[in-house]
């Protein structure tokens, strides 16, 4: 409402009514008035009746001057349908009201299994209501018997998850599993699923990474169909997958071959997430293989130029090249293991299945240097490999940055290497990552560990962005 309608809807209307009234009124007091005049002004006693009312009328004008005062100063009634009075800056000195400051609170996720009843579930949401703790997400997982059902709660945050536990278990709910969310977890479950399935498409190195962020924390192996030394595994799993052990794991048909084995003891799979895990099994199925093929052109110290690209299988003949020209000592390094064996693994580090590849090529096309990051269960491995003639030219320490990047853009906690002692170049690389890192010597085996909590924040996106994801 703008000021000009507030003022007129302020003004009082004005009517030829009114007017007449009071007219009227004044000859009547006038008449009054000469009769009173006149009885009093013949009367005996008529100037001390004329002072007595002259000093009620100044009495009754006093009295209704102030009766008009006030009320025309009163504050008036609100009104809630006009504009809102806007408010100017806060004080700083204000001393801040404990009414404007929000409750802290936290973040659960939250599972259990209550009866497939009408009102079990608003029972479990009126305990919940009790506590003060905010639904924010809801999902529910049917069973043959009984019904699992998945929060994303905001609680207050003095609330244990003990507490919060016996409260749910006393509501009917069973097998409760509750562990702290964050804000990541805010991301409604339709909207997860197809950004996973996006990455996916992309790069076919993304599977085991997208079914770990699928299903939280669990273990993920992928065992080959065909071993090292070209003898079958005997590795084989149904077409539409299968649930086992408790419904613990889950074994799908891996499309290069063999299978893919997720385990999560903590907490058995639902019908919903095994359908969920199989739809982006079949997905890189159908894609079939996959590699982003970007890459970058860097110039070393002493002027050459590289390539540094993403490997899949389609580099094993050049990598086998590269093999012939490294030294024994070279090769021993990096594969801690007879030098004629080399060659086998070369199918395992590059396929996608198993992590990620980096190469690196000269102007003329030569490979000369390999760095992978592998999947490894829970843990993720770090190697390298650069031919000889082009050792101490810095090759090691750029490949070394940019898998790192990778393992942090994919939540990695940590990367571990291993290696001898003697490999003075690839302890000098992990030492210049200025990462927290662990030291552990078993028969002449040195494990580096890097620690790389919080980096995925604060690590740059240039070594993943750079790397072709």
């Amino acid at each position: 409402m703008t000021d000009v309608t507030s003022a007129k809807s302020a003004r009082r209307p004005h009517h030829w009514r009114r007017d007449l009234v009071e007219l009227a009124a004044l000859f009547t007091a006038v008449a009054v008035a000469d009769a009173v005049a006149n009885t009093i002004a013949h009367g005996p006693e008529g100037p001390y009746l004329l002072a007595v009312s002259a000093v009620v009328l100044v009495a009754t004008a006093t009295f209704h001057t102030w009766w008009a005062r006030r009320h025309s100063h009163a504050p008036p009634a609100p009104d809630t349908g006009g504009p809102a009075t806007p408010a100017g800056p806060p004080d700083p000195e204000a001393p801040e009201s404990s009414g404007d400051r929000a409750p802290e609170t936290a973040l659960w996720r939250m599972r259990t299994t209550v009866r497939d009843e009408p009102g079990s579930l608003a029972t479990l949401c009126t305990a919940l209501a009790r506590l003060s703790v905010d639904i924010l997400t809801l999902q529910t997982h049917p069973l043959a018997r009984g019904t699992v059902d998945e929060f994303l709660l905001r609680a207050p945050a003095p609330l244990q998850a003990a507490e919060l536990t016996r409260e749910i278990s006393a509501a009917g709910g069973g097998s409760t599993w509750i562990e702290r969310a964050d804000t990541h977890d805010l991301v409604d479950t339709p909207t997860r699923v197809l950004g996973l399935a996006t990455r996916t498409a992309l790069d076919a190195a993304e599977l085991p990474l997208a079914l770990r962020q699928l299903l939280g924390r669990c273990t993920i192996h992928s065992l080959p169909a065909v071993s090292l030394t070209g003898r079958p595994t005997g590795e084989t799993a149904p077409v539409e997958g299968a649930l086992e052990h408790g419904e613990t794991v889950m074994r799908l048909r891996d499309p290069n071959g063999g299978v893919i084995t997720v385990e999560r003891p903590y907490l058995p799979f639902t019908p919903t997430e095994f359908a969920r895990a199989r739809a982006l099994v079949e997905l890189d199925a159908r894609l079939g293989p996959r590699v982003p093929r970007s890459q970058d052109v860097l110039t070393l110290p002493e002027g050459n130029e590289i390539t540094v690209r993403r490997a899949d299988q389609g580099d094993v003949r050049a990598a086998r090249a590269m093999h012939d020209r490294c030294s024994s000592r070279t090769l021993g390094l990096r594969y801690h293991g007879p030098v004629a064996d080399a060659d086998r693994y070369l199918n395992h580090l590059l396929s996608p299945r198993f992590g990620r590849t980096l190469a690196v090529e000269t102007a003329s096309g030569r490979l000369v240097a390999l760095g992978h990051l592998l999947w490894d269960g829970d843990e993720t491995e770090v190697a390298l490999l650069v031919e000889d003639d082009w050792q101490r030219r810095g090759i090691g320490s750029e490949l070394l940055g940019r898998l790192i990047g990778l393992a942090a853009e994919a939540g990695c906690a940590s990367v571990y290497a291993v290696t001898q002692s003697s490999n003075t170049g690839m302890v000098a690389a992990m030492r210049g990552l200025n990462l927290p890192l662990d030291y552990q010597i078993e028969e002449g085996t040195l494990v580096i560990t890097a620690r790389l909590n919080g980096l995925a924040a604060q690590y740059p996106r240039q070594h993943a962005d750079r790397s072709g994801h």
